[in-house]
């Protein structure tokens, strides 16, 4: 059995030392991938079929020696909202998981080991990182047991509006956002009489990656959700 440990560069850093670039073992890993290859991925197989601009880290997911899912980390869509929930946070303190996918040809729990190997990369390569936070909705059908598996905590919900245009999902943000500072704001908002909405539950999971942090979330750890679509 294959032990999983830290993936480095060929390349020495600037300081002389090879730099982290992905967590795992042979048989399943992940990766730092190029944008441009995280970006298509993500447009082509997640429901969204949009990627999102404010992800930075993006990671591949490797089985068996083949590529078969991406997750991408960056800012929330208020990138300074990080500090309403964890005062102090700013903008290098906290991540959210922005987009994830995995092949269907994935074994079972695969997205539960792969978060838990992106958390221990991210714990190594960015230091400063407090807390992780990422949404599950409704199209998701279980409500975040993906989540609950990698031991996040469940701080609660709220509903959201989505639209869907061209088989693209919008978050209904952008019908008030600037046009002229968004393309997909613009676009939305120009073919708002073609596009569909629906208003779903989105569930709220954190991650944090020390006691300080969670002492000073502004949210309330709620147990979590037990009944899920389909049962």
């Amino acid at each position: 059995m294959s032990v999983n440990d830290y993936i480095y560069t060929a390349q020495l850093s600037l300081f002389g030392d090879q730099e982290v670039c992905g967590f795992g073992c042979k048989e399943f890993y992940i990766k730092e991938i190029d944008r441009n290859l995280a970006n298509k991925t993500i447009i082509k197989n997640h429901y969204s079929h949009k990627f999102y601009n404010a992800s930075y880290i993006h990671l591949g997911v490797f089985i068996s020696g083949e590529f078969l899912g991406v997750l991408q980390y960056g800012y929330a869509m208020n990138p300074a909202s990080g500090d309403s929930i964890v005062p102090g946070s700013g903008l290098k303190g906290y991540l959210e998981l922005n987009r994830m996918w995995l092949d269907d040809k994935a074994p079972r729990n695969s997205e539960s080991r792969a978060i838990s190997m992106t958390i221990k990369f991210i714990k190594r390569k960015y230091p400063l990182v407090r807390w992780i936070q990422s949404f599950a909705d409704e199209r998701c059908n279980c409500f975040g047991i993906v989540y609950q598996a990698c031991s996040f905590g469940f701080y609660g919900e709220h509903t959201a509006t989505f639209w869907t245009l061209e088989g693209q999902v919008y978050h209904n943000s952008l019908m008030t956002r600037n046009p002229k500072l968004s393309k997909s704001a613009k676009f939305l908002q120009e073919n708002k009489e073609k596009a569909t909405s629906e208003v779903l539950r989105q569930f709220r999971y954190i991650k944090f990656f020390d006691k300080k942090a969670k002492a000073m979330c502004k949210l309330k750890e709620k147990p979590y959700l037990k009944y899920y679509k389909g049962e």
